[in-house]
Formats: structure tokens, C-alpha cells, sequence
């Protein structure tokens, strides 16, 4: 498996960061599919790029936005920070933001905050939306205006992005923590690189999602299965309530 990793920013160059966070890949395509509700092929594009070779006219490529690593087929290639990345670029999606424009929102952001994985950065959470707002008003984009709003003559991000955003973690770092699955109402699961090798756990209990799932599909009862973890039942009845997400 190599080291090396896709990150295109501003200009198409390739950015680099020694923080495992960026550098340690923990989950396959599938598996942070899931935990973002997204659909595998979306974030497939997102984290590969892709290459579209219409008939009669020349080849687009789209460039990789999300952080992933080389890995052979089945293998983990997204590490923490790109799925933290991904969370965000989700919230644009949901607001209804094209792929074309969302591109234009990572340089614009990557370029203002001046850091390297802005979309991962807490500086996001505290200026992504000012930022935004003021290109969106500057260029007359209407797609990206839709990312904001005012609110008491604030610049803030809309409640569809802000919702995303409250469920990223940030603590005293220059990046992202902690993440909660935006795939239930309520923040009942999460992943974070320091526990148990960044795999989801559910957030009350702390118990690896794999394991209560493996018992409940043995056929050991919801209940039980949830006191044996100390995880409450009505979070781990949401979460199995997730349907995996549909093909893009």
C-alpha cells in the first residue's frame, strides 16, 4: 500500500500533511459511504476524480476533491481527514450545490484560509461562511450563495450546512477530531482516529458498531445486545434503521 495520496487544491497542486489524520487510511469507499449516507460511486468521484469521455467530443476530468490514499481493490483509502472532508463537501450536496460549483467553493476556500484540507479545518466552522458569502455576492453565484445567509447581520451557513458542521468536532486543533454520522436524526454514532483505530462507535457506550451488528445479526435480541454494551437501545434501533445508500 503506498503513502502516497491525492489532494488537489488551488492551481491543481498537490498538498501534504505529515498528521496521520491525512496520511492513515482507515476506511473503504463502502464503509465511509455508509457512515456519510452517500452513495459509493459519489464519493468514489470525490476521493478518485473521474474521467468522462462523451461521444464525438473531447474527454472532461474532474479532479479528486477529498483526501485518499493508493490502495489495491477492497482495501482501506480513505484516512480520517477525507471523510471529515467528505462530510462537508456532503453538506454541500444536500443544499443543492453542484459538483462544478462545489469545486469552485474548495479553491475559493483553500486559497482564502490559507491552509492545506481546508474543507477538514476548524478555521471552516469559524470563516468558511463569511468567505463564501462574499464570493457567492462577488461573483453573482447563486448556486454558492445558497450555502449562506444572514442572520442578525451575521454571515452564517446555511441550516443544512450548519447542521453537518455541529456534528464535526474540532477541540483545540487545527482540524477535524471527532465526526458524527449525519445518516441518523439524531448524532448516534461516531468516528474518531484515537479510539479503536477510527472504526464507528456508537456515541454512548462507546461500543464498536461491527460488534453490536454482528450479534443482532446472529439473532440476539436488540435489547439485550444493547445492555451488554451499555449502548442505549433506541440509538442502536436508529442506526440499523439506516438504509445503505442508493447508487449515485
Amino acid at each position: 500500500m503506498s503513502g502516497k495520496y491525492h489532494r488537489v487544491g488551488e492551481g491543481g497542486a498537490v498538498k501534504a500533511s505529515n498528521d496521520k489524520r491525512f496520511t492513515v487510511p482507515l476506511y473503504t469507499l463502502s464503509e465511509a459511504s455508509r457512515f456519510l449516507a452517500v452513495p459509493a460511486s459519489t464519493l468514489g468521484t470525490w476521493a478518485k476524480g473521474y474521467v468522462r469521455r462523451p461521444s464525438g467530443r473531447q474527454e472532461v476530468h474532474g479532479d479528486a476533491i477529498v483526501t485518499s490514499l493508493e490502495a489495491e481493490r477492497g482495501w482501506p483509502t480513505i484516512p480520517f481527514g477525507g471523510l471529515a472532508e467528505a462530510m462537508v463537501l456532503a453538506a454541500f450536496r444536500r443544499s443543492g450545490v453542484s459538483l462544478q460549483h462545489i469545486r469552485r467553493a474548495v479553491n475559493v476556500l483553500e486559497r482564502e484560509i490559507g491552509v492545506a484540507h481546508a474543507l477538514a479545518s476548524s478555521r471552516l466552522y469559524v470563516d468558511g461562511a463569511v468567505i463564501l458569502f462574499d464570493y457567492a455576492d462577488r461573483e453573482g453565484d447563486e448556486e454558492l450563495a445558497g450555502l449562506t445567509q444572514v442572520v442578525s447581520r451575521q454571515r452564517v451557513f446555511a441550516p443544512v450546512v450548519r447542521d453537518y458542521l455541529e456534528r464535526i468536532e474540532y477541540r483545540d486543533d487545527p482540524w477535524a477530531v471527532r465526526v458524527a454520522s449525519p445518516a441518523t436524526r439524531r448524532p448516534v454514532v461516531v468516528v474518531d482516529p484515537s479510539f479503536a483505530f477510527g472504526q464507528p462507535l456508537f456515541r454512548h457506550g462507546m461500543a464498536p458498531v461491527e460488534s453490536v451488528e454482528s450479534r443482532i445479526r446472529a439473532g440476539e435480541s436488540l435489547d439485550e445486545v444493547a445492555a451488554d454494551f451499555g449502548v442505549p437501545v433506541d440509538d442502536v434501533a436508529e442506526y440499523l434503521r439506516v438504509p445503505l445508500p442508493a447508487a449515485a
